[in-house]
């Protein structure tokens, strides 16, 4: 996938770079990179992003909230509730076989469909 991904004419490898900042009003349309070298700083127009969580799920603000695993997963009892009642968790947090894959798309319809059935329920 990589060799795929780096012969590809539409994808642009920005190295050595991290978003500062997501640019748009009702949509993304850029994002400001910073280089980490050099801390320069640079307008990159995009339409949307993509933003990966990496090995480590991007859960610590919501410690000793919900229920979460040894590697800081938020725990998925039946279908897609937590051990709180309302809250709902989908996709990379509680994913931790295939994260990025689209089974977070699918699991955010699944927790919305059932915050409904919750609400609905009070």
């Amino acid at each position: 996938m990589q060799d795929r991904a780096l012969a590809h004419p539409k994808i642009n490898f920005r190295w050595e770079a991290a978003i500062k900042e997501i640019r748009g009003t009702d949509a993304v349309e850029g994002v400001v990179l910073e280089n980490l070298r050099t801390q320069e700083e640079t307008d990159l127009p995009v339409q949307g992003v993509f933003v990966a969580i990496g090995y480590t799920p991007n859960t610590e603000i919501f410690r000793d909230q919900v229920e979460m695993n040894e590697k800081g997963y938020i725990i998925r009892r039946e279908h897609s509730r937590t051990n709180v009642p309302g809250v709902f968790v989908a996709g990379d947090v509680e994913d931790f076989r295939y994260r990025q894959a689209v089974t977070a798309a699918g699991d955010g319809c699944r927790a919305a469909l059932d915050a409904e059935a919750f609400l609905e329920g009070l």
